[in-house]
């Protein structure tokens, strides 16, 4: 009997393990298709301003919850340029958290895509460090949207991350103060299948883009291969 619930018990495991796997691996392919789908939308994010991204987040099906008024919950992945400089092509992909805010009300939508560009090493270094609060730990502001848009505004300048959200089909910059963002240390264990930090990923040269991670990095390295930034003071 003690064999039998032994075996039982390692079958529920590794069913509970693979099941959390494939789930995170899911998310992670959906990311590429979001990113994907709001790329190929005419009005979209700005050429300039995603070639000069270090890192982007992609955040699908980010959703209301029932913590105060417009809270919001969701899961997703963000991707970074590689080397030291954040200069060379895009790397693999870690796992993150997004939480709080009632950006959700403003668009109307239950569910909404999120897309956040981080636009110098300030900003990756404090999402590689710990859980950050937008608006608080570093400086947020909703992205401008179109290819041809100007995007030389003072809050565009001064802002560590730029911020977009996909609603009922309704794609617009957003703002996102007050919300937070953490590594899902959880979530890229699964996906790669032994603990990893967001930091190890980002910063190293070992790890390999995962299957579920290949479509999301393929969509970055198509539109935005360079990155065509120029350092500024204060930013890079």
């Amino acid at each position: 009997m003690f064999r039998y619930l032994s075996i039982t018990f390692c079958v529920v495991v590794m069913s509970a393990t693979l099941n959390g796997a494939n789930k995170e691996q899911g998310r992670l392919e959906n990311c590429g298709v979001v990113m994907q789908e709001i790329l190929d939308v005419p009005d979209n994010i700005p050429q300039e301003l995603l070639e000069k991204a270090e890192c982007v987040i992609v955040i699908p099906s980010m959703t209301k919850v029932a913590i105060g008024i417009g809270g919001s919950y969701g899961r997703g992945a963000m991707v970074c340029r590689s080397g030291k400089t954040f200069r060379g092509a895009w790397g693999a992909p870690a796992m993150y958290s997004l939480e709080g805010g009632s950006f959700g009300l403003q668009l109307g939508g239950e569910s909404t895509d999120v897309v956040l560009l981080v636009m110098n090493n300030r900003g990756v270094d404090a999402l590689l460090s710990s859980k950050v609060k937008l608006g608080g730990n570093i400086s947020a502001a909703a992205g401008p949207k179109g290819r041809n848009a100007e995007a030389s505004t003072d809050a565009t300048l001064r802002a560590e991350i730029l911020s977009y959200s996909r609603a009922r089909g309704l794609f617009a910059g957003v703002s996102l103060e007050g919300t937070s963002l953490r590594p899902d240390d959880d979530a890229t264990e699964q996906v790669y299948g032994r603990k990893l930090t967001a930091r190890r990923i980002v910063t190293g040269t070992q790890t390999s883009v995962p299957d579920s991670g290949r479509h999301l990095v393929d969509v970055l390295e198509k539109n935005a291969p360079h990155n065509e930034s120029k350092k500024t003071p204060g930013g890079r």
